[in-house]
């Protein structure tokens, strides 16, 4: 990753390295062997790959246990169930795939750590949509245990709250504290390769300083990736999903910030455009003549008569944040996102509370 530079103010900037309570080491780390790419083998995408090589032997001899039906037209939770209750044959197919994946996960987590960025880390957090189902934390699960039998002292954790949410209620930790005090509420984009989320998050400063109790309270999805549009499109209906959260806000009678957080995939520059790393997303959003913080403002100047103001970074940076409250007492911790891609940040803590 090309670091951007620091921030040399208390106002934040789009991908800091320094943020209020951590420093990013590093992030949308691209390591790479003979096979490309090593995240992609530890996307969603290859873990239906695996599936598809254990049904092709069997559906050539005409025993394969879902039938005709694609693996693309598969789901998680379906396959879930077929390991906790189905015929005793899909339930070893979905087994084996579960271990094979596993296995590519773990070593995936084995060259992360062999890095110099990753040096040190003491806990990964794994989020990302393929998190949020059972079969993901079988994944977790059992890449763990094959780490601990290798003796890798590095804690391998689910994220604590619903991938979903934490992609936004991250936003929040992009922001100094005294951006946050007088308000209740702030808006929140998680841009994915596949769904763009807004959302609303609450802080519930007066339960827990640290947004240890903050929540979503409304929140919307869109997948663009079927809607076949463009990146203006894409803007505009951004920008309709942000003005109907605004509007939520009003008629809950929220305090809203005048602020709005953003994670996006790729290396965010710190005048909002994006070096790399956003191919999934509808159009040319790595142009440097195109900055989505600026056209967001455009369009909304003002949230509840003050000026607007928007902080962007990396979407695992922003959803690894979500894990802030959990995390104090690590002084080196990263995130994995398993999704369209693997998402990866490592933090160190500027401030590390000790454990009793």
């Amino acid at each position: 990753m090309d670091k951007p530079t620091a921030s040399r103010s208390d106002l934040p900037t789009h991908g800091a390295v320094v943020l209020p309570s951590v420093t990013v080491d590093s992030y949308n780390l691209e390591l790479r062997d003979d096979d490309g790419f090593v995240g992609d083998k530890a996307s969603k995408g290859a873990f239906w790959e695996i599936v598809e090589k254990w049904r092709k032997p069997l559906r050539k001899i005409g025993e394969d246990p879902f039938g005709d039906r694609s693996t693309d037209k598969l789901k998680k939770d379906e396959l879930a169930e077929e390991l906790k209750e189905g015929d005793p044959e899909a339930a070893g197919l979905v087994q084996s795939a579960v271990e094979e994946f596993s296995q590519q996960f773990a070593q995936v987590i084995r060259r992360f750590i062999k890095t110099k960025e990753w040096r040190d880390t003491e806990a990964i957090v794994v989020g990302g949509g393929f998190r949020g189902s059972r079969l993901g934390e079988l994944v977790v699960g059992r890449t763990g245990l094959i780490l601990k039998a290798e003796n890798i002292k590095v804690d391998l954790e689910l994220i604590d709250n619903n991938p979903d949410d934490a992609g936004l209620l991250g936003s929040a930790h992009l922001l100094p504290a005294w951006m946050l005090k007088g308000h209740d509420t702030m808006l929140a984009v998680d841009i994915g390769g596949t769904n763009i989320r807004v959302g609303t998050v609450e802080f519930n400063l007066k339960k827990s300083s640290d947004l240890k109790k903050s929540k979503i309270l409304n929140s919307e999805i869109w997948c663009h990736a079927d809607a076949e549009t463009n990146r203006t499109e894409a803007v505009a209906h951004l920008v309709k999903m942000l003005e109907g959260q605004i509007k939520a806000n009003e008629k809950d009678k929220c305090a809203l910030a005048p602020l709005i957080g953003i994670g996006c995939p790729g290396i965010i520059r710190e005048d909002g455009s994006i070096d790399r790393g956003g191919q999934n997303l509808p159009g040319n959003w790595e142009s440097r003549s195109f900055h989505l913080p600026g056209a967001i403002k455009a369009a909304i100047p003002e949230i509840g008569g003050s000026e607007t103001m928007i902080v962007m970074h990396n979407d695992a940076v922003v959803q690894g944040l979500s894990e802030l409250p959990r995390m104090q007492d690590r002084e080196h911790w990263a995130v994995l996102t398993i999704g369209t891609g693997l998402g990866n940040a490592r933090f160190t803590n500027r401030d590390v509370k000790k454990r009793s």
